[in-house]
């Protein structure tokens, strides 16, 4: 069976779970942003989209050392655990998925990252039953469907059937 944690999917997967999602801090009056309210958390989040895992973990870890807000730490969580996915330090993803987990059961992020590092640690039924709970909470999801698509890969590969017609080329080579 080919390796399917070298190929892109699971570095775009784990970029696009992302949620960049911080506080703001907003005007009562007149709602104006005057911006996040965890600059580590934020940029954190951006490094992680950039596809800069190792900046990303960094700035989110020492984001989530003071942050209160328990719904912008579940966020956090739900990042590092895709930064440790891009890293493929998948034990220390899987983690931080079972924490953002624990505290929101409906967070279909967290599913469908969980899943995708179960995927690369091939433990194939954990990944299908984390993944119908993503799909139940996300059904249209693109995200989940492509993790989903990369289950069914890994557990069931649709071979290519190719067919190399060689006779033109003997025909060929029996002319000259």
């Amino acid at each position: 069976m080919r390796n399917l944690w070298t190929q892109w999917p699971y570095r775009f997967l784990a970029v696009a779970s992302v949620c960049l999602t911080c506080s703001y801090v907003a005007a009562q009056e007149n709602k104006t942003v005057i911006g996040p309210s965890n600059p580590d958390l934020y940029h954190g989040a951006n490094a992680l989209l950039a596809g800069d895992a190792e900046e990303g973990v960094r700035l989110t870890l020492r984001g989530l050392q003071y942050e209160s807000s328990q719904k912008d730490r579940i966020t956090a969580m739900s990042n590092l655990c895709a930064g440790y996915i891009m890293l493929k330090e998948l034990d220390t993803a899987l983690s931080y998925c079972d924490q953002v987990i624990e505290q929101n059961d409906r967070h279909w992020r967290a599913y469908s990252n969980r899943a995708l590092a179960y995927i690369g640690l091939q433990r194939y039924e954990e990944a299908d039953k984390d993944l119908q709970k993503a799909e139940a909470l996300a059904a249209n999801s693109r995200k989940v469907k492509t993790v989903r698509a990369m289950l069914l890969d890994a557990t069931d590969p649709v071979e290519p059937e190719i067919v190399i017609d060689e006779r033109r080329q003997a025909a060929d080579e029996d002319r000259e």
